[in-house]
């Protein structure tokens, strides 16, 4: 007798094979003191069309239909706004205060050369990475920023299984990465307002509308923010609720302008007070739901997108190794030297620049961005998840050669309620 499922039942049962599947991965690798996301991301690539295809057709035809994937596509945007809000609520540059020369330098060095290094590659590899109708300012300018980011989540949660997190290093790479993935996505906001369809007059009226956007949340969404929190009690029912329609009206209202989602979620994250406890109650809480089970949506949902067909071509193969070089070495190059000019020790400097090059699932929400915005094609796409793959996975053992403790090094609460395995 044949087994008949109704779509419900097919998207329920698909959830379910990619969530525990995901942090099947997860715990494989934290089995090889690897963080967790590095197995979750590559359970999804998996379960993608070009290796479920080759393994379990059956399983793919059977369960992964196009009702089935448009509903955990969904799901994902959802996760990936509660996601980006939640980082956006734990981003911390107020301890630039003090460290303001040596991370002002570490900064401008682990984002100016990366950036600069990956919009000439960006030029030369066009043919191979562009999408069809985008600029090429606009593709060359996004992939430089790609190949700049640090993922602030998963450097924490490295930082902190190997309790170097207060040390003068750890303290400095996470300041360090606070303030360069506040600066990326304010520079991915005005690459999306510049580059989105329309005449001049339109990218005028999105521009304005999104520092409109940004005042707003200034003067009146950070100070009504902190009253309403003020007023609410540690672990009120309606706290969590308040947050998650902020965070998706201002995704909504970021989309309706013609920027990304994530942009909104991000910007209403940054917009809430800081040491709250409503807050870190009502964040745990969010995460535990979102991270734990949306999340891994969104994994699936990058490797449906992602298409290894194309290495099938040696030169395209040379491509992903050229990507992977300039991402890692500029990067590393850059950290280490902006460090040495601040009077950091060699040693120390290079550790630094070790830990600069982790990009976790910051780089697949930005290389997701560029291919929803049609910056990037979907080969483009598939060598960032890689390279997002191959920088976060040489984090963890090159952090294990942890620095000595400085007494005299600034503390930073490192802790997340993300858990910063990300």
């Amino acid at each position: 007798m044949s087994v008949h499922l109704e779509p419900l039942g097919r998207f329920l049962i698909t959830v379910g094979v990619i969530v525990a599947v995901c942090h099947l991965g997860g715990l494989l690798c934290q089995k090889v003191r690897q963080p967790p996301v590095i197995g979750e991301i590559a359970a999804g690539l998996l379960l993608g069309p070009s290796l479920l295809d080759a393994v379990a057709p059956s399983v793919r035809h059977t369960l992964f239909t196009a009702d089935v994937l448009d509903a955990v596509a969904m799901a994902a945007q959802l996760g990936l706004v509660v996601f980006m809000f939640l980082l956006g609520s734990e981003l911390r540059v107020d301890h630039v205060r003090g460290n303001g020369r040596a991370v002002g330098l570490v900064v401008a060095g682990s984002i100016c050369l990366p950036f600069v290094a990956g919009v000439g590659f960006a030029l030369l590899a066009r043919p191979a990475f562009i999408a069809s109708g985008a600029t090429t300012v606009g593709y060359a300018v996004f992939l430089g920023l790609a190949m700049s980011i640090t993922a602030l989540p998963v450097l924490a949660r490295i930082l902190a299984d190997h309790r170097a997190e207060t040390s003068f290093v750890g303290t400095l790479a996470l300041i360090s990465a606070a303030v360069g993935d506040a600066l990326a996505w304010a520079a991915l906001t005005v690459i999306l307002a510049v580059t989105g369809s329309g005449s001049p007059g339109d990218v005028l009226v999105r521009a304005a509308l999104a520092v409109g956007m940004g005042l707003l949340t200034v003067f009146v969404v950070r100070p009504g923010m902190r009253l309403l929190l003020e007023r609410m009690s540690v672990g009120g029912r309606l706290v969590v609720p308040t947050l998650v329609v902020g965070a998706t009206v201002f995704a909504a209202a970021t989309d309706m302008i013609g920027l990304h989602p994530v942009i909104g979620a991000f910007l209403f994250g940054v917009a809430m007070p800081r040491h709250s406890a409503v807050l870190s109650t009502a964040n745990a809480q969010l995460s535990g739901f979102a991270v734990g089970v949306l999340l891994p949506l969104f994994f699936a949902s990058v490797a449906m997108k992602t298409t290894f067909e194309a290495f099938g071509m040696a030169g395209n193969w040379l491509l992903l190794v050229a990507a992977l070089v300039v991402a890692t070495g500029t990067k590393f190059a850059g950290a280490t030297g902006g460090a040495l000019l601040a009077g950091v020790s060699r040693g120390q400097a290079i550790q630094l620049g070790a830990l600069m090059n982790c990009r976790g699932v910051t780089e697949l929400v930005i290389a997701t961005v560029g291919l929803q915005q049609g910056l990037i094609n979907e080969f483009g796409y598939t060598v960032l998840v890689l390279v997002a793959l191959a920088t976060t996975a040489l984090t963890g053992p090159l952090a294990r050669l942890r620095p000595a403790k400085s007494h005299h090094a600034p503390e930073l609460d490192a802790h997340s309620s993300l858990h910063a395995d990300r």
